[in-house]
């Protein structure tokens, strides 16, 4: 069976969600499309549609997932929000801001003692990571009335989807639909941080400048050294990454190469490259962020071994653009341990 493709448009789609929403009741799984990357979702408190998505994915379950939620009163009962991560949720919710907080458990009722979401979403974690999207994918959440698990929608570690069609390439024979919304206007997964006692930490940078997120707590988030256990989604050394090999820093273009650029300045024997992308010409961090993984598909399907990817500010977004073209470019673990 192949997925099927359910067009969004700019109104009337009540048909498109409970079709959707059907789905996810029955324990399928429906590729949606948010302001980051289109990710794949299951109903979150059903263990085997989680299960489902490892397995479309080839993803490790001990790596987490995200749980996404409706509103700041869902993500309430997933995890413990106060604090830090509720002044957060406050100012950066709906959008590319997730939060890794203490799992919260019921004290009453059926639910006494047991967590709202399937223990495969945390990864048997006592803390999880909840996101409250932008788009139809909140109008999704709302119509189902669960939190959705929903990781990216690609084969675990290769490049994450900003469009339908990526989504159909990688994962069109292992699902069952696909809300195709186009392209996705931040283009670049999450910022993860986690809340606890030890103060904020940067988990991974994304598609929220970690100077905003420090300017509005007055502090500076905690950087996880290399190698740090894996407490979320997107932190596995090798990620991301595209069938050629990436090549960070190339000030210089060698034959048979792909070029991805960055700004006015292009790299020494640019001519030579077989195919080229800029991320911006104007040197426009959100404008690079959004065009990440749309211009890494591009440059993949040339057919290179190599692509030349020209230096790119570290700062703003540009942290976490270099963060995922560093996981991109990381040594490929064996099928056992892909992430």
């Amino acid at each position: 069976m192949y997925a099927k493709r359910l067009l969004w448009q700019e109104t009337g789609n009540d048909e498109l969600l409970a079709e959707a929403a059907d789905i996810l009741r029955a324990g399928g799984l429906v590729a949606i499309p948010t302001e980051t990357v289109y990710g794949l979702a299951a109903d979150a408190t059903n263990g085997e549609a989680v299960a489902r998505i490892f397995e479309a994915k080839g993803r490790p379950r001990f790596n987490p997932l995200i749980a996404h939620v409706a509103d700041t009163a869902m993500a309430g009962r997933c995890g413990e929000l106060k604090g830090d991560a509720l002044r957060l949720a406050a100012h950066f919710w709906p959008g590319p801001l997730t939060l890794v907080v203490p799992l919260a458990v019921p004290s009453g009722g059926p639910l006494a003692g047991e967590p709202v979401v399937h223990p495969l979403v945390t990864a048997g974690q006592k803390s999880i990571a909840l996101r409250r999207p932008i788009g139809p994918t909140a109008e999704l959440i709302a119509r189902f009335g669960r939190p959705l698990a929903a990781p990216s929608a690609n084969r675990s570690g290769q490049l994450s989807p900003t469009r339908a069609g990526h989504v159909l390439e990688q994962l069109g024979d292992r699902i069952d639909a696909v809300i195709d919304a186009g392209p996705c206007t931040v283009g670049l997964e999450s910022t993860i941080v986690a809340i606890s006692d030890e103060g904020p930490r940067l988990l991974r940078p994304g598609g929220l400048a970690a100077e905003a997120i420090e300017e509005l707590l007055d502090r500076r988030l905690r950087r996880l050294a290399p190698g740090a256990h894996v407490e979320a989604p997107g932190m596995l050394a090798s990620h991301y990454a595209p069938r050629a090999a990436l090549r960070l820093n190339a000030t210089r273009v060698e034959a048979g190469e792909a070029l991805l650029a960055f700004g006015e300045k292009a790299p020494e024997n640019a001519a030579a490259a077989v195919v080229s992308r800029n991320l911006s010409v104007t040197g426009d961090l959100v404008e690079a962020a959004s065009r990440l993984f749309s211009d890494l598909h591009a440059l993949d399907e040339s057919g290179a071994a190599v692509i030349a990817v020209a230096p790119i500010p570290a700062h703003g977004l540009g942290e976490a653009i270099a963060d995922r073209l560093r996981r991109a470019a990381a040594p490929r673990p064996g099928p056992a341990s892909s992430g």
